[in-house]
């Protein structure tokens, strides 16, 4: 199976919130999250099938990418196992300060946290780093 890269990062309005959705390997480039806080995304989304070697990797840069872009990160991944990789689960909202508030562990589940919007906007505005980006290095 073989899947294209894409070509531009889109958010969407979803109730009162401007989602960004990624996939899995997204997460390890901060700078396509970027433009997605550019575009005023809130809430960024990343679906994902990240192996239980790397979950240290997948808790910490979901965290990261929280933080850097002051908005609510949801992580859906994966739990199980196929005939050569296992997948620890581990969906998670992180909140723009880079706290987990909501860990679904390593079985299958349904995950329910509370997001408010009004959260973003307070944090974008007691801390407003997303004014200082320095777009003439995003390229």
């Amino acid at each position: 199976t073989h899947y294209d890269a894409g070509d531009q990062v889109i958010v969407f309005p979803c109730g009162e919130f401007i989602i960004c959705p990624f996939v899995c390997y997204d997460l390890r480039f901060p700078e396509i999250w970027r433009l997605g806080a550019r575009q005023g995304a809130e809430v960024f989304v990343d679906i994902a099938n990240w192996p239980s070697i790397r979950v240290d990797h997948w808790v910490t840069l979901l965290r990261a990418r929280a933080i850097e872009n002051l908005a609510y990160v949801i992580g859906v991944n994966r739990c199980g196992k196929d005939p050569k990789i296992e997948y620890p689960g581990r969906t998670m909202v992180v909140d723009p300060h880079g706290e987990i508030i909501a860990d679904a562990g390593e079985e299958e589940g349904v995950l329910e946290a509370e997001i408010h919007r009004e959260q973003v906007a307070d944090w974008r505005a007691k801390f407003p780093a997303l004014q200082d980006m320095r777009p003439e290095f995003l390229g």
